[in-house]
């Protein structure tokens, strides 16, 4: 039986990691600037945290991980976890109860079943958690948040698309249908078939088309909706006006974005704003407000508002990002045979570790070409302690101690 990993996962490889570390630090950077905490919760959750009260669609939990922990008389069933904001709240729930609000951050596996197993079944996130935040404000904070972190991560091409969870809701109290004809349409809605409504009642015909098939680029074009729909759909005006204010306020900052009704995919447990973040056709963010998953998971009432970045995807683009890079700060440390020479090749790797070089030894199996670096230090037993070669310019630098290299490479950074 040939030894292979299982379908629809994956593995990294060094290369790959290296951008996933670049994503990381990137994002914990921001969030921590803007005075988020990391925290980590764990890859098993107990079902019923998922089930209760329609947290997700049948069609989410059609694809969870699910098994029974079992410990000999009984037994709950358990999930690995299919979302990464479900175990935020719960945690915010159990352990931060009293605190009123919390800004978290994390980072973490979510695991979806996929049939054919070409697909990804493993995926990573990069998530921010505002809880016990009700305003317009931090609705933009996430917003500019989630912005900044790409833009650190050098993407130019960033286009926002903006939904609102309580305009669809309240296009869907028109039709007085039940729970689950009202996932099938929004279903079909979220995948752009705009018709998905008109089609089951026509007479709506002419208050569901503004709202779902015109792409405004200012919070113009939702003033001129709210005055076309009057004073006959009451229900529309709160979710109307809440969507206004936020985009005026992205308007005051200076924010492209585009509105769009139907870019709410995945909004089950949404209330309030839904964006997404694209770079050219790829998904790279996505979030929105959640105000009654707390309550619904047995807590307080809490608003809150979260965003995931897509990590696999982003980890791609950043790679086409690094082609060709040759690492200037790696130093392959090379020492003759000897007692004082290796003893002088690890002087230099602690020296230039603390100066936050990348220094490594070389394997005598393998030849200098395959390091990717420009730096070689040959440690000698007499003469000169250290030896430098520039392999891209061939020069040489002979020094007596480690500090007299890391002087030299810090000043040729």
């Amino acid at each position: 039986m040939p030894v292979e990993k299982c379908k629809g996962t994956r593995d990294m490889s060094p290369r790959e990691m290296k951008s996933f570390r670049i994503i990381e630090s990137a994002f914990s950077e921001c969030c921590l600037s803007w005075g988020y905490d990391e925290v980590r919760t764990p890859t098993i959750e107990y079902l019923y945290l998922f089930t209760a009260a329609g947290t997700l669609t049948p069609g989410k939990l059609s694809k969870v991980y699910s098994f029974l922990d079992w410990d000999g008389w009984g037994g709950e069933r358990v999930v690995l976890r299919p979302d990464g904001t479900i175990p935020i709240a719960r945690y915010f729930i159990e352990t931060l109860k009293g605190q009123g609000s919390a800004r978290l951050f994390y980072v973490n596996n979510v695991f979806n079943f996929e049939e054919t197993g070409r697909e990804t079944r493993e995926k990573w996130q990069c998530g921010a958690e505002l809880i016990g935040a009700g305003s317009a404000t931090n609705d933009i904070e996430l917003v500019v948040l989630a912005i900044d972190i790409l833009k650190k991560l050098g993407f130019k091409d960033i286009e926002l698309r903006l939904s609102h969870a309580g305009l669809i809701r309240a296009i869907l109290s028109k039709f007085e249908i039940g729970p689950e004809e009202q996932h099938r349409l929004t279903d079909r809605i979220m995948d752009g078939d705009i018709h998905a409504l008109t089609e089951a009642r026509p007479d709506l015909a002419k208050v569901v088309s503004p709202m779902l098939e015109v792409r405004g680029k200012s919070s113009s074009f939702l003033k001129n909706v709210a005055v076309m729909l009057g004073r006959g759909f009451s229900e529309f005006q709160g979710p109307l006006q809440d969507f206004i204010t936020l985009t005026a306020n992205l308007d005051a900052l200076g924010v492209a974005y585009e509105i769009d009704v139907t870019s709410g995919r995945g909004f089950e447990y949404y209330t309030g704003l839904i964006f997404q973040l694209w770079s050219g056709n790829e998904m790279v963010a996505g979030g929105g407000r959640y105000d009654a998953l707390i309550p619904l998971l047995g807590g307080s009432d809490s608003p809150a508002l979260g965003f995931a970045l897509y990590v696999d995807k982003l980890m791609s683009l950043i790679e086409s990002q690094t082609d060709g890079e040759i690492p200037t700060t790696r130093i392959v440390i090379k020492p003759q045979p000897g007692a004082d020479s290796l003893k002088a090749a690890f002087a230099a790797i602690d020296a230039l570790h603390k100066a936050g070089f990348i220094a490594e030894l070389c394997y005598p199996e393998r030849s200098i070409e395959q390091y990717g670096t420009k730096w070689v230090l040959e440690t000698n037993e007499t003469g000169w302690r250290f030896s430098l070669r520039d392999l891209v310019t061939g020069a040489n630098y002979d020094a007596a101690t480690a500090e007299e290299i890391v002087s030299h490479l810090s000043a040729a950074k």
